[in-house]
């Protein structure tokens, strides 16, 4: 007899009274938190000043999430937020009343982030005149703690489920709409893989491998071999586990690769040409 886990968190870690924590909104702060604290090392390490790091933060928090919020608006439900601008950009809902609601950022997607994060780097590094690839290589370093911290995150709020399966690890995802859907004969939800715990559970693996190459190879930061070590393990690895994940909107039923693997595979082919453009122009020199 299968043993199922029976998966019914409140979203909510703290509550104020006035104000409320969600468990989504802590993993996001610390995984932000340990990537701040992992960076702040190796700039440490690498002889940068503290007054070169300081406005790292701001810089990378802006960038992910204006990246993410746009990333999900406009590669999973253009038709509706193109109609819709203001609640792209402001956290709110509009009612039927003609009123608003505040809502949160309802929907981010991890490809705008990435590219939020690129874009903003690339500004990050011009305003304090530091190579690019060395700003890259660094944040390639750390960046899978908080990936890690955000599927995390999805996993507390019941989010991006998996397909239904009978593996022994499987939950009863009990607080998610969409597979309340689909019930058993007993009025349980059916069980379903835990596709945010594969992608956490990858991402913290990918940073103990970027770590331990640092650590064996640092003369190569700055080469765009970390950069392209971590798109490339977080995206491959996101091709994959995307089959055991529901689509996230209905037009991808019908299609042979699903919205995420479709944008996971320019990331995983740049991230194959920087550590081999890398690799071989350090067995150049």
């Amino acid at each position: 007899m299968n043993m199922f886990i029976d998966w019914a968190p409140d979203v909510v870690a703290l509550d104020l009274g006035f104000f409320a924590i969600r468990w989504y909104s802590l993993c996001w702060i610390l995984g932000l938190m340990g990537v701040t604290f992992l960076m702040h090392r190796l700039y440490r390490q690498q002889n940068l000043t503290d007054e070169q790091f300081e406005p790292m933060f701001m810089y990378c928090f802006v960038g992910i999430l204006v990246g993410a919020r746009l990333g999900h608006c406009l590669f999973y439900e253009p038709s509706y937020y193109l109609h819709h601008v203001t609640e792209m950009l402001l956290p709110i809902k509009a009612m039927p009343d003609g009123g608003w609601r505040f809502t949160g950022y309802e929907g981010l997607a991890s490809h705008g982030g990435t590219i939020g994060l690129m874009l903003a780097l690339v500004l990050y590094a011009r305003s304090q005149r530091l190579p690019l690839l060395h700003v890259l290589d660094n944040v390639g370093i750390v960046t899978p703690i908080c990936a890690c911290a955000i599927r995390l995150g999805n996993l507390m709020n019941s989010e991006i489920i998996g397909k239904v399966s009978d593996v022994p690890w499987a939950f009863r995802f009990m607080h998610s709409s969409e597979a309340m859907q689909t019930l058993d004969a007993s009025g349980m939800p059916l069980p379903r893989h835990p596709g945010q715990l594969y992608e956490a559970i990858c991402y913290a693996a990918f940073f103990f491998v970027g770590w331990f190459m640092y650590r064996r190879r640092g003369e190569l930061v700055g080469s765009g071999f970390f950069f392209g070590l971590c798109l490339f393990l977080i995206f491959t690895s996101r091709i994959f586990i995307e089959y055991t994940k529901e689509n996230q909107v209905s037009f991808e039923d019908g299609m042979l690769f699903n919205m995420g693997q479709l944008l996971s595979l320019p990331f995983v082919l740049l991230g194959a040409f920087c550590m081999y453009r890398a690799l071989a122009n350090a067995r150049r020199k």
